[in-house]
């Protein structure tokens, strides 16, 4: 195919037309005005539309809208891959946010004159007085991110050392993780 005719075809507005086969729906095909390319078998019988560059231009971007947008995520089925996935990626923003903001704030305390609400005795002091139930409403969810980020971080590394890579194999890591991850969380509550 010459580049002229290449160029024609990116150019070229698009159209649905039937099949040869009968009344089946092709993909969009392109209209082409070139005397070449009307002396093509194919192209014989396809009727054409003279159209200046605007109308052109309107007419490509109608079929565009026509067309379906890549697939979202809502058309596939959850699998534990994918989602075991975007929970690791979640775990180790929402650690290194909390990490990064009581760092912050634990040296930035003294400077804005609650030196000693961040200390490091009076948040001793502090812990101490909660009640069970408030400790393990802070410390359950940190335990339970920490211990998925963990141990899914191990089978990240399983995965680039090309072990667990088959379906069978990877899904069972993936239970054992969620496993895990309940027992160490239950652990880590407990200390």
């Amino acid at each position: 195919m010459s580049l002229f005719m290449a160029s024609r075809l990116l150019r070229a507005p698009l159209r649905q037309t039937t099949c040869v086969l009968g009344t089946a729906r092709m993909a969009p095909c392109a209209i082409h005005t070139s005397a070449k390319v009307q002396g093509l078998p194919w192209a014989k019988n396809v009727p054409t539309t003279s159209m200046t560059e605007e109308q052109d231009l309107q007419h490509l971007n109608a079929r565009r809208n026509d067309r379906p947008i890549s697939p979202h995520v809502e058309i596939y089925q959850p699998q534990l891959t994918w989602c075991s996935s975007i929970a690791h990626r979640f775990t180790g923003v929402a650690l290194s946010g909390a990490l990064y903001a009581s760092a912050v704030a634990y040296v930035a305390a003294p400077y804005m004159g609650l030196g000693e609400l961040f200390s490091s005795a009076s948040l001793v002091d502090v812990v101490s007085h909660m009640p069970v139930w408030a400790k393990l409403l802070v410390k359950a969810p940190l335990a339970a991110a920490f211990s998925y980020h963990s141990l899914n971080g191990i089978r990240h590394l399983l995965w680039d050392w090309a072990l667990c890579t088959t379906l069978r194999s990877s899904y069972a890591a993936g239970y054992a993780v969620i496993g895990l991850t309940g027992v160490a969380t239950v652990g880590l509550c407990m200390l």
